[in-house]
């Protein structure tokens, strides 16, 4: 149970009327559009408050130039994403937790953004008019979280959809952390199963360094969501009460090298498609598993985490079940051209494709 109780959680007929009302699944994809999701708006800059937490704010922007370099994509051939409104954010968030974002009480009081401060892990946020963090912190997770749940419908209609941000797996209905405001990933799902009713069995193959608690939380009672996690045991946020809505769990410890961890991602991926047999995937790929990395605290090389994507979209699309990438975490200024290449990688496999 969430800080403010299931009793606050809306009820699936509300769900489902904010879901039909919003606008987030009214666009139709250009014929001549890559799946691919992106906006300058995606990045926080905000006089240096942002350095002050190892997260690299502009990862997204330099991952979408390095695309546009490699001539994978044009401006015109990427998706721009619309900001989930607060009525879209409803279909999962209690309106208790999202007044803590505007900052405030139960009782409408207005307050600083200390709930900001915290999930952000920056304190000085805390200090700041909560109009300000809403412009730009939140407003830029948002844009991300709505992008999210566009590419989850470009999955479904074009096999594969990439969103260049999101990947907030720390966040679940009732509260956020580490980086993480919104629940996207669990918002994208609500969506497809709304959408789309084919689709009965979700999976999320989440490869972050970092357990994904936010979901894990939210469908822990949901037969139609298969949660596969691999992480790195001894980091953050070593959360026991969701690591009971795990399906397929891989604790790893600290320094774990490619000539261990490929063939264990393949090994369990390949178990887990083969027990569950889902229709959709959701494979939230962070990148901090880097060696490096000062927060994910494991050995993968570049190409290691490359050959991980390739091993993920090969053995999904081999099974022509549809797959939505998220970038997630990622705290070295070098992922950003990892992942595109990874997207490169992708491409010349096969795996990915224009229309």
């Amino acid at each position: 149970m969430g800080i403010f109780g299931k009793e606050s959680r809306n009820d699936a007929r509300s769900s489902d009327t904010l879901i039909k009302n919003s606008s987030l699944y009214t666009f139709n994809l250009k014929t001549t559009s890559w799946p691919i999701v992106y906006d300058a708006g995606y990045n926080i800059t905000f006089m240096g408050v942002e350095k002050l937490h190892p997260f690299d704010s502009s990862k997204w922007g330099r991952v979408h130039n390095f695309l546009l370099d490699d001539k994978v994509l044009t401006e015109e051939e990427t998706v721009t994403p619309v900001e989930a409104t607060e009525e879209d954010l409803l279909v999962v968030h209690t309106q208790p937790y999202l007044n803590s974002l505007k900052g405030q009480s139960v009782k409408f009081v207005r307050q600083w953004s200390a709930t900001v401060a915290q999930i952000t892990e920056v304190v000085p946020v805390a200090l700041l008019p909560n109009f300000v963090v809403q412009r730009k912190v939140l407003r830029p997770l948002r844009l991300q979280t709505g992008g999210s749940i566009m590419a989850g419908k470009m999955a479904v209609e074009r096999g594969w959809a990439l969103n260049i941000g999101g990947g907030f797996h720390h966040c679940s209905a009732e509260r956020g952390g580490g980086f993480c405001a919104y629940a996207d990933i669990t918002l994208l799902i609500k969506f497809v199963l709304h959408h789309f009713e084919q689709i009965k069995r979700v999976m999320i193959v989440d490869l972050d360094a970092h357990q994904g608690n936010g979901y894990a939380r939210d469908f822990m009672d949901d037969d139609r969501v298969y949660v596969m996690d691999v992480f790195n045991r001894n980091i953050y946020p070593q959360d026991g009460f969701a690591k009971a809505g795990i399906k397929r769990k891989v604790e790893l410890r600290c320094g774990t090298t490619d000539q261990e961890y490929l063939p264990l991602i393949k090994e369990h991926l390949y178990d887990a498609i083969n027990e569950f047999h889902p229709q959709f995937v959701v494979y939230n790929a962070g990148t901090d598993i880097l060696a490096g990395d000062c927060l994910g605290l494991m050995e993968i090389s570049p190409k290691g985490v490359v050959e991980r994507d390739r091993i993920v979209f090969a053995a999904v699309r081999g099974q022509n079940v549809p797959i939505v990438m998220l970038t997630s975490g990622g705290y070295q200024r070098s992922t950003a051209r990892i992942i595109a290449d990874s997207v490169v990688s992708l491409r010349d496999n096969g795996l990915i494709g224009p229309p």
